[in-house]
């Protein structure tokens, strides 16, 4: 991790947000951003904070309740399918991280995001490449974002249980194909996908 965010507090912006998501890439099931702000990043029950995508399903599970317990401030923002289709996935995603921010029971001094930047905001804000690997806010977002994700897309693997939801997460796998193949596509699905709109 860089010190990026002990940089901006040593100039006196003590409240930051970070902000990630979840689900870009699955052609089934929603977006999801969090935005959190850390009592501290320095503190024990962090120490295992990382990027979601190298953790394993079990420690970010572990960690999800911990950065809850950690933050001042926290909020999970989920996007439907259908808003996906209707505005485009990269609308709703900066306009997800723009409701996340704004969620939040107080307002940050200051906010980093993985990527890409939020515009629209009245506080200022960082666009971090590969932010949830050297920022622990965006960290910390990015667990929150994917263990919230994950659990929604479990529960649709209760409602869809012949697509594999639990498993692939609504990522493309020769298993979740073949699925489509032979039973279609479900209301969950993203029609603006390539794969989904083939289908259809």
């Amino acid at each position: 991790m860089s010190d990026i965010e002990g940089t901006l507090r040593s100039t006196g912006l003590s409240v930051i947000a970070g902000v990630d998501e979840a689900g870009r890439g699955p052609c089934a099931g929603p977006l999801v951003i969090a935005s959190v702000i850390l009592k501290d990043v320095k503190a024990p029950e962090l120490s295992r904070v990382r990027d979601s995508k190298v953790l394993s399903e079990k420690v970010r599970e572990s960690l999800f309740d911990p950065i809850i317990e950690q933050s001042l401030s926290y909020s999970i923002i989920e996007i439907s399918p259908e808003e996906i289709d209707l505005k485009g996935l990269h609308k709703c995603n900066l306009e997800g991280m723009r409701r996340a921010v704004n969620a939040l029971t107080m307002m940050p001094d200051y906010v980093l995001t993985d990527g890409y930047a939020i515009e629209g905001l009245s506080i200022p804000t960082l666009a971090v490449w590969k932010g949830d690997r050297v920022a622990p806010s965006i960290s910390a977002a990015s667990i929150l974002a994917k263990v919230y994700r994950d659990r929604v897309m479990r529960e649709f693997d209760a409602q869809y249980p012949e697509y594999g939801f639990a498993k692939h997460k609504g990522y493309i796998t020769a298993a979740h194909t073949a699925a489509l193949n032979k039973y279609g596509a479900t209301p969950i699905h993203r029609t603006s996908f390539s794969n989904i709109a083939a289908l259809l």
